[in-house]
Protein backbone atom coordinates (compact mmCIF):
# COMPACT_ATOMS: atom_id res chain seq x y z
CA UNK A 1 0.00 0.00 0.00
CA UNK A 2 1.54 3.38 -1.23
CA UNK A 3 -1.95 5.80 -0.99
CA UNK A 4 -3.78 5.71 2.33
CA UNK A 5 -6.35 7.64 3.02
CA UNK A 6 -6.39 9.36 6.97
CA UNK A 7 -10.33 10.48 8.26
CA UNK A 8 -9.35 12.51 11.18
CA UNK A 9 -6.19 14.76 11.76
CA UNK A 10 -6.52 14.40 16.35
CA UNK A 11 -3.27 13.35 17.64
CA UNK A 12 -3.24 9.81 16.85
CA UNK A 13 -4.50 10.67 13.43
CA UNK A 14 -1.27 12.46 13.27
CA UNK A 15 1.02 10.25 14.83
CA UNK A 16 0.02 7.70 12.48
CA UNK A 17 0.40 9.94 9.39
CA UNK A 18 3.83 10.64 10.52
CA UNK A 19 4.31 6.97 10.53
CA UNK A 20 3.21 6.24 6.89
CA UNK A 21 5.18 9.20 5.62
CA UNK A 22 8.41 8.30 7.26
CA UNK A 23 7.51 4.86 5.39
CA UNK A 24 7.72 6.67 1.90
CA UNK A 25 3.21 6.11 1.72
CA UNK A 26 1.30 9.22 0.23
CA UNK A 27 -1.30 10.09 2.19
CA UNK A 28 -4.71 11.82 1.51
CA UNK A 29 -5.94 13.45 4.01
CA UNK A 30 -8.95 14.64 4.91
CA UNK A 31 -9.00 17.35 8.08
CA UNK A 32 -12.39 19.23 8.67
CA UNK A 33 -10.57 22.82 10.13
CA UNK A 34 -9.90 25.25 7.28
CA UNK A 35 -7.14 26.31 9.61
CA UNK A 36 -5.63 23.30 10.41
CA UNK A 37 -5.85 21.96 6.87
CA UNK A 38 -4.16 25.31 5.88
CA UNK A 39 -1.18 24.89 8.22
CA UNK A 40 -1.02 21.63 7.02
CA UNK A 41 -0.39 22.55 3.11
CA UNK A 42 1.94 26.02 4.20
CA UNK A 43 3.99 24.62 6.86
CA UNK A 44 3.89 20.65 7.07
CA UNK A 45 2.39 21.02 10.41
CA UNK A 46 -0.53 20.23 11.99
CA UNK A 47 -1.59 22.94 14.15
CA UNK A 48 -3.13 22.04 17.14
CA UNK A 49 -1.73 18.54 17.80
CA UNK A 50 1.56 17.31 17.90
CA UNK A 51 2.60 20.33 15.69
CA UNK A 52 6.66 19.52 16.47
CA UNK A 53 6.03 16.89 13.83
CA UNK A 54 6.72 18.49 10.39
CA UNK A 55 5.41 16.44 7.38
CA UNK A 56 7.31 16.18 4.14
CA UNK A 57 4.91 18.51 1.19
CA UNK A 58 5.23 15.92 -1.62
CA UNK A 59 3.72 13.19 0.82
CA UNK A 60 0.65 14.54 2.09
CA UNK A 61 -2.56 16.01 0.10
CA UNK A 62 -5.28 17.48 1.81
CA UNK A 63 -9.07 17.39 1.29
CA UNK A 64 -11.90 19.07 2.19
CA UNK A 65 -13.81 16.81 0.31
CA UNK A 66 -14.01 13.73 2.50
CA UNK A 67 -15.40 11.45 -0.14
CA UNK A 68 -12.34 12.84 -2.68
CA UNK A 69 -9.81 11.90 -0.48
CA UNK A 70 -11.67 8.25 -0.08
CA UNK A 71 -11.34 7.88 -3.87
CA UNK A 72 -7.74 8.57 -3.95
CA UNK A 73 -6.76 6.19 -1.29
CA UNK A 74 -5.88 2.42 -1.65
CA UNK A 75 -7.32 1.98 1.84
CA UNK A 76 -8.87 4.57 4.72
CA UNK A 77 -7.29 4.78 8.08
CA UNK A 78 -9.99 6.15 10.69
CA UNK A 79 -8.92 7.90 12.96
CA UNK A 80 -11.67 9.89 14.63
CA UNK A 81 -13.07 9.86 18.19
CA UNK A 82 -15.36 7.50 19.02
CA UNK A 83 -18.27 10.09 19.94
CA UNK A 84 -17.93 11.88 16.62
CA UNK A 85 -17.15 8.78 14.97
CA UNK A 86 -21.01 8.11 13.43
CA UNK A 87 -21.76 12.28 12.57
CA UNK A 88 -18.13 11.26 9.81
CA UNK A 89 -19.30 7.90 8.83
CA UNK A 90 -22.52 9.56 7.70
CA UNK A 91 -20.84 11.72 5.23
CA UNK A 92 -18.77 8.34 3.58
CA UNK A 93 -20.55 7.32 0.53
CA UNK A 94 -20.11 3.48 1.18
CA UNK A 95 -21.55 2.31 -1.73
CA UNK A 96 -18.71 3.21 -4.12
CA UNK A 97 -15.54 2.11 -1.74
CA UNK A 98 -16.83 -1.23 -0.19
CA UNK A 99 -14.31 -3.59 -1.93
CA UNK A 100 -11.57 -0.79 -0.10
CA UNK A 101 -9.33 -2.31 2.78
CA UNK A 102 -11.09 -0.09 6.48
CA UNK A 103 -8.32 0.36 9.01
CA UNK A 104 -9.69 1.63 12.19
CA UNK A 105 -7.70 3.29 15.00
CA UNK A 106 -11.07 4.18 17.22
CA UNK A 107 -10.57 3.22 20.52
CA UNK A 108 -14.63 3.13 21.53
CA UNK A 109 -17.53 2.13 20.53
CA UNK A 110 -19.86 3.60 17.69
CA UNK A 111 -22.29 5.36 19.60
CA UNK A 112 -25.65 5.20 19.93
CA UNK A 113 -25.19 1.76 18.81
CA UNK A 114 -23.03 0.29 21.06
CA UNK A 115 -21.06 -1.40 18.82
CA UNK A 116 -17.41 -2.26 17.62
CA UNK A 117 -17.02 -0.01 14.64
CA UNK A 118 -16.03 -3.60 12.61
CA UNK A 119 -19.63 -5.39 13.46
CA UNK A 120 -20.99 -1.69 12.55
CA UNK A 121 -19.39 -1.57 9.16
CA UNK A 122 -20.43 -5.19 8.60
CA UNK A 123 -24.61 -4.60 9.59
CA UNK A 124 -24.75 -1.44 7.09
CA UNK A 125 -23.82 -3.55 4.50
CA UNK A 126 -20.76 -0.34 4.27
CA UNK A 127 -17.74 -3.23 4.75
CA UNK A 128 -17.17 -6.35 4.99
CA UNK A 129 -15.46 -7.88 8.44
CA UNK A 130 -12.61 -9.55 5.65
CA UNK A 131 -11.48 -6.05 4.66
CA UNK A 132 -11.64 -4.94 8.27
CA UNK A 133 -7.86 -3.93 10.66
CA UNK A 134 -8.39 -2.75 13.79
CA UNK A 135 -4.96 -0.96 15.30
CA UNK A 136 -4.39 -0.93 18.98
CA UNK A 137 -1.07 -0.59 21.27
CA UNK A 138 0.12 -0.26 23.40
CA UNK A 139 1.60 3.33 22.41
CA UNK A 140 0.80 6.69 23.08
CA UNK A 141 0.92 9.55 20.48
CA UNK A 142 3.63 11.65 21.69
CA UNK A 143 6.18 9.00 22.27
CA UNK A 144 5.27 7.97 18.53
CA UNK A 145 6.00 11.52 17.83
CA UNK A 146 9.11 11.42 19.41
CA UNK A 147 10.35 8.43 17.35
CA UNK A 148 10.82 6.47 21.02
CA UNK A 149 10.31 2.98 20.22
CA UNK A 150 6.77 2.10 20.30
CA UNK A 151 4.39 -1.54 19.53
CA UNK A 152 1.23 -1.69 17.27
CA UNK A 153 -1.47 -4.06 16.92
CA UNK A 154 -3.20 -5.00 13.88
CA UNK A 155 -6.19 -7.29 14.41
CA UNK A 156 -8.39 -8.51 11.90
CA UNK A 157 -10.43 -11.64 11.31
CA UNK A 158 -8.19 -11.71 7.74
CA UNK A 159 -5.11 -12.34 9.30
CA UNK A 160 -3.19 -12.09 6.21
CA UNK A 161 -4.65 -8.52 5.53
CA UNK A 162 -3.70 -7.69 8.91
CA UNK A 163 0.25 -8.91 8.32
CA UNK A 164 -0.03 -6.91 4.94
CA UNK A 165 -1.10 -3.58 6.89
CA UNK A 166 1.25 -4.29 9.77
CA UNK A 167 4.01 -4.54 7.38
CA UNK A 168 2.80 -0.85 5.77
CA UNK A 169 3.64 0.32 9.42
CA UNK A 170 6.79 -1.36 10.67
CA UNK A 171 10.30 0.81 10.67
CA UNK A 172 13.25 1.24 13.20
CA UNK A 173 10.72 3.00 15.72
CA UNK A 174 7.51 0.91 15.34
CA UNK A 175 7.34 -2.63 16.09
CA UNK A 176 3.98 -4.36 14.82
CA UNK A 177 2.13 -7.82 15.42
CA UNK A 178 -0.84 -9.03 14.08
CA UNK A 179 -3.77 -10.86 15.72
CA UNK A 180 -6.92 -12.32 14.27
CA UNK A 181 -8.92 -11.67 17.39
CA UNK A 182 -10.25 -8.40 16.11
CA UNK A 183 -13.44 -8.49 18.72
CA UNK A 184 -10.87 -9.17 21.96
CA UNK A 185 -8.03 -6.62 20.71
CA UNK A 186 -10.68 -3.56 20.75
CA UNK A 187 -12.36 -4.28 23.18
CA UNK A 188 -9.43 -4.53 25.44
CA UNK A 189 -8.21 -1.25 23.77
CA UNK A 190 -11.99 0.18 25.05
CA UNK A 191 -11.97 -1.30 29.01
CA UNK A 192 -8.48 0.00 29.25
CA UNK A 193 -9.53 4.07 28.47
CA UNK A 194 -12.29 3.20 31.13
CA UNK A 195 -9.85 1.83 34.15
CA UNK A 196 -7.21 4.84 33.14
CA UNK A 197 -9.77 7.20 34.06
CA UNK A 198 -10.22 5.08 37.47
CA UNK A 199 -6.15 5.28 37.98
CA UNK A 200 -6.26 9.09 37.48
CA UNK A 201 -9.03 9.28 39.81
CA UNK A 202 -6.96 6.99 42.41
CA UNK A 203 -4.28 9.90 42.40
CA UNK A 204 -6.74 12.74 42.31
CA UNK A 205 -7.54 11.02 45.69
CA UNK A 206 -4.33 11.02 46.86
CA UNK A 207 -4.12 7.20 46.53
CA UNK A 208 0.03 5.89 46.27
CA UNK A 209 1.18 3.79 43.87
CA UNK A 210 0.89 0.45 46.34
CA UNK A 211 -2.91 1.15 45.62
CA UNK A 212 -2.36 1.54 42.10
CA UNK A 213 -0.38 -1.91 41.51
CA UNK A 214 -3.61 -3.57 43.52
CA UNK A 215 -5.70 -0.99 41.30
CA UNK A 216 -4.23 -2.48 38.28
CA UNK A 217 -4.53 -6.62 39.01
CA UNK A 218 -7.75 -5.95 39.53
CA UNK A 219 -8.78 -3.99 36.60
CA UNK A 220 -6.36 -6.49 34.58
CA UNK A 221 -8.83 -9.65 36.09
CA UNK A 222 -12.06 -7.58 35.28
CA UNK A 223 -10.78 -7.21 31.68
CA UNK A 224 -10.27 -10.41 31.15
CA UNK A 225 -13.61 -12.05 32.85
CA UNK A 226 -15.13 -9.41 30.39
CA UNK A 227 -13.08 -10.35 27.15
CA UNK A 228 -13.83 -14.85 28.15
CA UNK A 229 -17.17 -13.97 28.36
CA UNK A 230 -17.79 -11.78 25.35
CA UNK A 231 -15.26 -14.20 23.77
CA UNK A 232 -17.82 -17.49 24.48
CA UNK A 233 -20.37 -16.05 23.12
CA UNK A 234 -19.52 -15.24 19.50
CA UNK A 235 -16.87 -18.00 19.17
CA UNK A 236 -17.65 -20.56 21.47
CA UNK A 237 -15.46 -23.21 20.58
CA UNK A 238 -12.79 -21.79 19.58
CA UNK A 239 -8.87 -21.26 21.56
CA UNK A 240 -8.87 -18.30 23.69
CA UNK A 241 -5.98 -15.65 23.06
CA UNK A 242 -3.14 -15.19 25.35
CA UNK A 243 -4.48 -12.06 27.17
CA UNK A 244 -1.00 -11.43 28.86
CA UNK A 245 0.23 -10.20 25.37
CA UNK A 246 0.69 -6.39 24.63
CA UNK A 247 -2.55 -5.70 23.17
CA UNK A 248 -3.93 -6.84 26.44
CA UNK A 249 -1.77 -6.34 29.40
CA UNK A 250 0.24 -4.13 27.84
CA UNK A 251 -2.03 -1.36 26.49
CA UNK A 252 -3.82 -1.46 30.13
CA UNK A 253 -0.31 -0.64 31.81
CA UNK A 254 0.92 2.07 29.69
CA UNK A 255 -2.61 3.82 29.58
CA UNK A 256 -2.92 3.49 34.06
CA UNK A 257 0.64 4.65 34.68
CA UNK A 258 1.70 6.82 31.67
CA UNK A 259 1.64 10.77 32.36
CA UNK A 260 0.48 10.85 28.69
CA UNK A 261 -2.57 8.84 28.79
CA UNK A 262 -5.03 11.66 28.65
CA UNK A 263 -7.74 9.20 30.16
CA UNK A 264 -5.30 8.81 33.36
CA UNK A 265 -5.36 13.15 33.20
CA UNK A 266 -9.38 13.27 33.01
CA UNK A 267 -9.92 10.65 35.51
CA UNK A 268 -7.10 13.12 37.82
CA UNK A 269 -9.11 15.93 37.60
CA UNK A 270 -12.29 14.30 38.75
CA UNK A 271 -10.50 12.93 41.62
CA UNK A 272 -9.46 16.38 42.71
CA UNK A 273 -12.58 17.47 42.42
CA UNK A 274 -13.52 19.00 38.66
CA UNK A 275 -16.88 17.92 37.40
CA UNK A 276 -17.48 16.28 34.16
CA UNK A 277 -18.02 19.08 32.52
CA UNK A 278 -15.59 21.40 33.57
CA UNK A 279 -12.88 17.97 33.09
CA UNK A 280 -13.93 18.41 29.95
CA UNK A 281 -13.11 22.00 28.66
CA UNK A 282 -10.21 21.61 30.92
CA UNK A 283 -8.57 19.05 28.62
CA UNK A 284 -9.43 20.43 25.18
CA UNK A 285 -8.97 16.89 24.07
CA UNK A 286 -11.16 13.48 24.06
CA UNK A 287 -10.77 11.04 26.46
CA UNK A 288 -12.41 8.11 25.13
CA UNK A 289 -13.16 6.11 28.42
CA UNK A 290 -15.56 9.21 29.62
CA UNK A 291 -17.79 8.03 26.67
CA UNK A 292 -17.05 3.49 26.22
CA UNK A 293 -17.96 3.66 30.56
CA UNK A 294 -21.50 4.41 29.53
CA UNK A 295 -21.69 1.65 26.26
CA UNK A 296 -19.44 -1.03 28.06
CA UNK A 297 -21.94 -0.98 31.44
CA UNK A 298 -24.56 -1.20 28.78
CA UNK A 299 -22.95 -4.18 27.14
CA UNK A 300 -22.24 -5.82 30.29
CA UNK A 301 -25.56 -5.86 31.59
CA UNK A 302 -27.23 -6.93 28.45
CA UNK A 303 -24.54 -9.92 28.53
CA UNK A 304 -24.76 -10.13 32.46
CA UNK A 305 -20.74 -9.59 32.75
CA UNK A 306 -19.56 -8.78 36.27
CA UNK A 307 -17.68 -5.61 35.64
CA UNK A 308 -17.24 -3.90 39.11
CA UNK A 309 -14.30 -1.56 38.75
CA UNK A 310 -16.01 -0.48 34.96
CA UNK A 311 -19.60 0.59 37.06
CA UNK A 312 -17.93 2.55 39.55
CA UNK A 313 -16.38 4.60 36.67
CA UNK A 314 -19.45 4.85 34.64
CA UNK A 315 -21.42 5.60 38.55
CA UNK A 316 -19.13 8.72 39.14
CA UNK A 317 -19.04 9.90 35.21
CA UNK A 318 -22.25 9.76 34.03
CA UNK A 319 -24.86 9.26 37.76
CA UNK A 320 -22.95 11.98 39.73
CA UNK A 321 -21.73 9.45 42.83
CA UNK A 322 -19.27 10.67 45.16
CA UNK A 323 -15.93 9.74 43.53
CA UNK A 324 -14.05 9.04 47.62
CA UNK A 325 -16.94 6.74 48.57
CA UNK A 326 -16.78 4.69 45.87
CA UNK A 327 -13.43 4.40 45.65
CA UNK A 328 -13.88 3.37 49.52
CA UNK A 329 -15.96 0.58 48.41
CA UNK A 330 -13.96 -0.55 46.02
CA UNK A 331 -10.71 -0.92 48.55
CA UNK A 332 -12.83 -3.74 50.05
CA UNK A 333 -13.25 -5.34 47.23
CA UNK A 334 -9.68 -5.67 45.87
CA UNK A 335 -8.00 -8.86 46.66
Amino acid sequence: MKEITIIGNGSWGTALAKILTDNHVNIHWWVKSAEAAESLKTRGHNLHYLSSVTFPKERINIYSDINEAIKNGEAILFCVPSAYSLEVLNLIKFDRINTKVFISAVKGLVPEQNELMNDFLQQNNFIPQENYVAITGPSHAEEVAAERLSYLTFAGINLNLADQVAKVFANDYINTTSTNDVWGAQLAAILKNIYAIGAGISHGLDYGDNFLSVYAANCFHEMTEFLKQHFDSIHPSNQLPNFNKSAYLGDLLVTIYSLHSRNRGFGNMIGKGYTVQNAILEMNMVAEGYHAAKGIVEIADTFKIDCPIAHCIYKILWEGANAKQSFKTLEQYFK
